[in-house]
């Protein structure tokens, strides 16, 4: 494996069944089953391993209602990652099922973009239509961590590693960043909730929770042209993750599943 090329695994920690119409702007007329799943991503390379957003526990899944598969550690533990050895961190944004299990890594320097923090501890946060995704004790976590040395901020494209590259999307919260990895198949881009969906990104729809619908639209296209192909575009919640990639080894379908291979055809 050369210096920039990375293997990438999604680890689903969490569950909430829901009907269709709760994930889309203008609803769904179809109201079918169609859950959501939570993950964060450990991005594997040959001297360093990153991990991108850290999720909720269980204190806080039973206070949103969600379901807890199995504890974050579990999953970094089943694939030979240890939380206190890891040094990076990348945050996507700051809504409570991407930056909670605050204290899991103790020796972690967290990446972020300028504008994320600049909305959660700004004045939007006034308004409960806005604020709801966001949990105080996060973001006040953050705020020490930026007191302590460390947060590193970033203003739109940066490059944490070589191979690794974040990118300001926007749209579902003011300073989401997606972020493109160099893999073995070229480039895949771990959307975060750029795309919650594969519906959201193939279908241009629009999941309800968003503070700019245009950023949302355009980020799309963004993603597509990050990644090798629109295939390589992995959303943020989608069930299908599951499906259309393969478990990172045996005993783990279902909850890790490896994303620097090709993936099925939908």
């Amino acid at each position: 494996m050369s210096g920039d090329v990375h293997e990438i695994y999604a680890i689903r920690y969490g569950h909430h069944s829901r009907r269709s119409p709760a994930n889309y702007i203008d609803g769904d007329p179809h109201d079918v089953l169609q859950p959501l799943d939570f993950f964060v991503w450990a991005i594997i390379g040959p001297s360093a391993t990153l991990i991108v957003d850290t999720g909720f526990d269980e204190a806080m899944g039973r206070k949103r209602q969600r379901d807890m598969i199995k504890p974050v550690r579990e999953g970094l533990t089943a694939l030979g990652v240890a939380p206190e050895q890891i040094n990076t961190v990348i945050i996507s944004h700051l809504h409570y099922d991407h930056c909670g299990n605050y204290d899991l890594f103790p020796n972690a320097t967290y990446h972020l973009q300028d504008r994320e923090m600049a909305y959660a501890t700004g004045r939007c946060m006034c308004h409960q239509a806005l604020k709801v995704p966001f949990e105080v004790d996060d973001v006040v976590a953050m705020v020490r961590k930026v007191f302590a040395g460390r947060v590193a901020f970033h203003d739109g494209e940066d490059e944490i590693v070589p191979g690794v590259t974040v990118h300001h999307i926007g749209g579902h919260s003011k300073g989401l960043q997606s972020v493109r990895v160099k893999t073995r198949i070229g480039y895949v881009v771990l959307a975060a909730d750029a795309s919650h969906l594969y519906n959201h990104i193939e279908g241009g729809r629009i999941f309800p929770l968003t503070y700019n619908v245009a950023e949302v639209v355009e980020g799309y296209a963004t993603l597509k042209k990050l990644a090798s192909s629109p295939r390589h575009v992995v959303p943020g919640h989608d069930p299908q993750v599951l499906r259309r990639y393969p478990a990172a080894k045996s005993g783990l379908d279902g909850w890790i599943a490896r994303l620097d291979v090709e993936p099925k055809v939908a």
